[in-house]
Parts: C-alpha cells; sequence; structure tokens
C-alpha cells in the first residue's frame, strides 16, 4: 500500500460518507434537530480530500497520511467528526516515515488511533463509534501476526467492526429501543469499506455526475465558480516544418481529446492551446506539424490543483475578513458559539471578544475555532462552546493555538452567558475558571424546538413536527402549542430558590408571542422571581429558558 493508493482510499471514501450522510443522519435516535452526524464526519472527509487532492503524485504513504490527518483536525466537525480525525491521527502517528505499508504498520496505526479517541473522551461510552473502532483495531493486531497483507488485515478489521457495530443495538438501551445501529460506527465502517474497496483494487467512487457541484467563495462581491472537465491546461508553440500538414487536422484532433482547443498561425508558426487529460498525446501529435521552439518553453499545467489553490486562498481571505489575527496583548479574551444576531450582541454586550457563528445543526470546526482564538488580542483565551456536540473540537484547538486556552465545558447559551457574568479580573486564569464553571453549573436550561423526525424516547412515541420540552438536555415532555409547551416548562424549572427566569426568544418566534408568554410568567412569579425577556434571533430553538 503506498502513498498514490492511500490517498485514492481515502478521497474515495469521502465521496461515499457524503452519498451515505443522510442515511447515517437518520440513524440519530434523539428526534431534536442537531449536528448529525453523517454530516459532521462527511465534512471531516471533505477537508482531508481538498488537501490530498492537491498533493505531489509521488508523495509517500505517511506523507498522505500525516496530511490527512492534519486536514481533518483542523477540519474536525462535532463530536463524530473529532474522533473521526483522532483516528487518522493514529494513522498517521503509526505510518509515519514510511513509503509503504504493511499489515504490522496498519494494525498498530489503527490501535494507536483508537487509544487517542478514547483519551480524548471524558467517559467513553460503549456501544459507539469508540467500540467499533477498538474492536477493528483488536482485529487488525491480531491479524498482523500471521499475515503482512495491508489488505488482508484491513479486511480483517472491518469484519469485526462491522460485527461490533450491529451489537451496538444490544449494548446501548436507546439505540434498542430505537432498532438502529449507533450513527457513528456506521459512518466509521462506511469510511473503511471506500477505502478498503480501493485497496482491493476497485475504482474509486467519483461525485455524482448528474449533479453539478461548484465550488465557490464569495470574497466581496467577486466568486470563485469553476467547473473542470479536463485536468490539464497545455500550451505550446511549433515552429513550422517545410512539409507541414494543414494545421486544421492537428485542431480536429485535440478537439477529440479534449475541450477549449485554440490553434493559431502564420507563414512560420503554430500556436496551440488545449483542455486535456492528456498531454502526451497532443505533443506527440504537435511533432506532425513541426518542432517546439524554447521561447516560450511548452507548458503543462494541473488546473485541478490551480482551482483548489484559489479556492483556498479565497476561502482564506474571505475567513480574515471576519478573524484578523492579532497579538495578545490584554491578559484575558473570550471566545463564544452562538448563532443569531442577538445572540451574538448579547454576547459582545459582556465581553466576548470573537462570536463563531454555529451552534445546534451547524457545529463549527476547530479550524473555525482556532482562528477565532488567534483573532482574540489576549494571552488566556476562554472559549465557551455553548453546546455539547462542539466542546470535543474546541478541545481539539488548544494544542494548535499559539496562546493559552481555557474551553469551559458550557452546553447550553445560557451557561456560556452566566460563565461570562462571573469572570473576575482581579482573578487569575485559574480562579477564573473555577469561579466560571461553578456559575454555569448553578443554571438551569430549558429548550423548547420541535421533533425532527418520528422516535421514541422512554417509551413515549414522538411524532415529526410535535413541540419538544427539553430540560438541561433531557425531554422533559411534548406539546401541540408552542407557548403552552414553553409556560408549562418553566413551571417545572422553577424551584422556591429560583431568583432569575430569562426567556430567550429565536427567530421563529414573534414578539407578540414571546411577550404573551413573558406576561405570564411575570404574573404567575413576579412577586418573588424577576423575569428577563431577550431577542436572541436564535435557529432551532423556539425558546431557551434560563432558570437561576
Amino acid at each position: 500500500m503506498n502513498g498514490r493508493l492511500l490517498r485514492s482510499a481515502v478521497c474515495s471514501a469521502a465521496v461515499v460518507i457524503d452519498r451515505e450522510r443522510n442515511a447515517i443522519d437518520e440513524l440519530n435516535v434523539y428526534p431534536v434537530p442537531d449536528g448529525d452526524t453523517g454530516t459532521n464526519m462527511s465534512m471531516t472527509m471533505a477537508a482531508a480530500k481538498r488537501e490530498l487532492s492537491v498533493m505531489p503524485e509521488d508523495a509517500t504513504a505517511g506523507e498522505v497520511a500525516e496530511k490527512a490527518a492534519s486536514a481533518m483536525l483542523r477540519g474536525a466537525r462535532g463530536n463524530s467528526g473529532v474522533i473521526l480525525s483522532l483516528l487518522f491521527r493514529g494513522l498517521a502517528k503509526g505510518l509515519a516515515g514510511l513509503e509503504e505499508v504493511q499489515g504490522r504498520d496498519l494494525a498498530n496505526a489503527l490501535e494507536i488511533g483508537v487509544q487517542s479517541a478514547y483519551k480524548a473522551v471524558m467517559k467513553p461510552t460503549e456501544g459507539t463509534i469508540l467500540t467499533v473502532a477498538r474492536m477493528g483495531a483488536q482485529q487488525a493486531q491480531i491479524t498482523a501476526r500471521t499475515n503482512q497483507d495491508p489488505v488482508a488485515v484491513f479486511s480483517e478489521a472491518l469484519d469485526a467492526a462491522m460485527q461490533a457495530l450491529e451489537k451496538t443495538t444490544e449494548q446501548l438501551p436507546i439505540l434498542k429501543k430505537a432498532g438502529v445501529v449507533d450513527a457513528g460506527g456506521k459512518g466509521l465502517v462506511t469510511i473503511w469499506g471506500a477505502m478498503l474497496a480501493v485497496l482491493r483494487g476497485e475504482a474509486p467512487a467519483e461525485e455524482d455526475a448528474s449533479v453539478t457541484k461548484k465550488e465557490t467563495v464569495a470574497i466581496g462581491r467577486v466568486d470563485l465558480e469553476e467547473e473542470i472537465t479536463y485536468t490539464y491546461c497545455t500550451e505550446f508553440i511549433l515552429e513550422k516544418s517545410k512539409d507541414c500538414p494543414d494545421p486544421f487536422k492537428l485542431r480536429a484532433y485535440l478537439e477529440t481529446i479534449g475541450d477549449c482547443v485554440v490553434v493559431v498561425e502564420d507563414e512560420e508558426i503554430i500556436k496551440v492551446h488545449v483542455h486535456t487529460d492528456s498531454p502526451g498525446l497532443a505533443l506527440q501529435k504537435a511533432l506532425e506539424f513541426g518542432q517546439f521552439i524554447n521561447d516560450p518553453k511548452p507548458k503543462v499545467e494541473n488546473m485541478r490543483i490551480q482551482h483548489a489553490g484559489k479556492v483556498r486562498e479565497a476561502q482564506n481571505a474571505a475567513q480574515d475578513e471576519t478573524y484578523v489575527r492579532a497579538e495578545p496583548e490584554k491578559k484575558f479574551g473570550f471566545v463564544a458559539v452562538a448563532a443569531g444576531e442577538g445572540l451574538r450582541d448579547m454576547f459582545r454586550e459582556l465581553g466576548v471578544d470573537c462570536v463563531v457563528s454555529g451552534g445546534q445543526t451547524m457545529n463549527p470546526s476547530t479550524e473555525d475555532i482556532l482562528k477565532a482564538i488567534h483573532a482574540t488580542p489576549a494571552k488566556n483565551v476562554f472559549v465557551l462552546p455553548n453546546n455539547k456536540n462542539i466542546i470535543m473540537a474546541a478541545e481539539q484547538a488548544v494544542g494548535l493555538a499559539d496562546r493559552n486556552v481555557l474551553v469551559l465545558q458550557t452546553r447550553t447559551i445560557p451557561q456560556g452567558m452566566s460563565a461570562m457574568l462571573a469572570f473576575d479580573d482581579g482573578l487569575d486564569s485559574e480562579g477564573n475558571r473555577i469561579a466560571m464553571t461553578k456559575a454555569f453549573e448553578k443554571v438551569s436550561t430549558g429548550l423548547v424546538t420541535y421533533a425532527a423526525r418520528d422516535s421514541e424516547l422512554d417509551g413515549h412515541p414522538i411524532r415529526e413536527g410535535e413541540v419538544l420540552a427539553l430540560e438541561n438536555g433531557k425531554l422533559a415532555f411534548t406539546g401541540r402549542e408552542l407557548n403552552q409547551t414553553a409556560y408549562k416548562l418553566a413551571k417545572r424549572m422553577i424551584s422556591g430558590d429560583t431568583s432569575f427566569v430569562t426567556v430567550t426568544f429565536g427567530q421563529d418566534v414573534s414578539k407578540e408571542d414571546a411577550d404573551a408568554l413573558a406576561d405570564r410568567l411575570q404574573e404567575k412569579y413576579g412577586d418573588r422571581i424577576e423575569v428577563m425577556l431577550a431577542d436572541g434571533g436564535q435557529p432551532v430553538y423556539y425558546y431557551m429558558i434560563a432558570v437561576e
């Protein structure tokens, strides 16, 4: 298994997981709209594909694995994406310095990846992608003892992983009730299966030709948008031979092997431009009409590499407009993740330097968070993920940053705001970490959203479109009328110790409805509890209710 084959396998897997991501998303048992496992894993693999597509053809296996792992680390989205990136980081460590891969090398690399993934998860849960990866790696070790064929080792690893995937239904009661396997585990066997197919000699998967995909990156009013049919832009000038055939024949031939053909002649020369996958054939045919001149020399350029570079530059330029790297001048700074202009404004008013756009259904990547950290002009940067599926991606940025980063385990927007209110400039980093953590842990968060799919939780059937009331991340009950459900949830959360209730309404709630809910709570509890209403403009959640 050399670098070229490994690169082809990873790129093929990126295409396959993209095709299957919706089906994997549907395996998510919890009915709330979320970041979706298949989508996050697909976007993480896509980051590797983009970087591998511009690598030299003669790159070694170790170099390919390192490039893929580095891209996936920065592009990791959601917990499933981070774990996937860690598995590939193990692959890179195990294959470091190798031109080609033997069975033992692959087995060791898979094992390193599993160990890294388990270490990164505070409380590993069996019956998930971790179990599937671990069982596959264990079988790889067993097979490699007697067989040094990497294809055989990977094949046995995949078989074991697929068996482990089937058993996840029995390991997690919530999966058993829903009758599905773990989504992350399914994503992993999909990726491994696509890679193995290429290693066995099958043609790499290609993007669906029936769906035209354009890479578009906006910079101000400029779009980089291009469809590339042939790979090589080939240009040359010929000095005509004495018995030069009609140049029209050269043009006719070039049009059979490419497009964008231009053939211009005068009495002495022929100038040629063609886009083709076979520049050698174009040059060989040209010799029938004359000889190449040296000034300018014939030129063959890979347009896909050129385009990928332009897209990368455009992405960086677009990103830099939002996040400009700043020198760490002040002592403390803050990065928060939030969606909705109202929420972003609230965090800025609380002193947050950079607000990363994201949250439920749109998990930012490690790279997104890292750029925000580097744009924060502080020596010590606190990061508030404000979503459980973003915490791991934020933690991966710690080791990549050029300054001290402290990730607080905030799982909701209200927790993030409470943490900011507890910051004390008179304390050091550790003192603030403790104080801010204690503050957000006292916050109870109620969320009112909708059921994205039919499901069943704790024996209660849930129908798509029903209103869901979540208390501290767990389903409390369902309802049909939005404001009634929100009021009932707030009543459930309020206790004798409650002093404050903050209701933040989202983009799909009218100001009139929000006022009506706040007035009702004020009428019920206003004599002893302060009720505040805020326009967050957030997607997904109709209401966020913070009880302190």
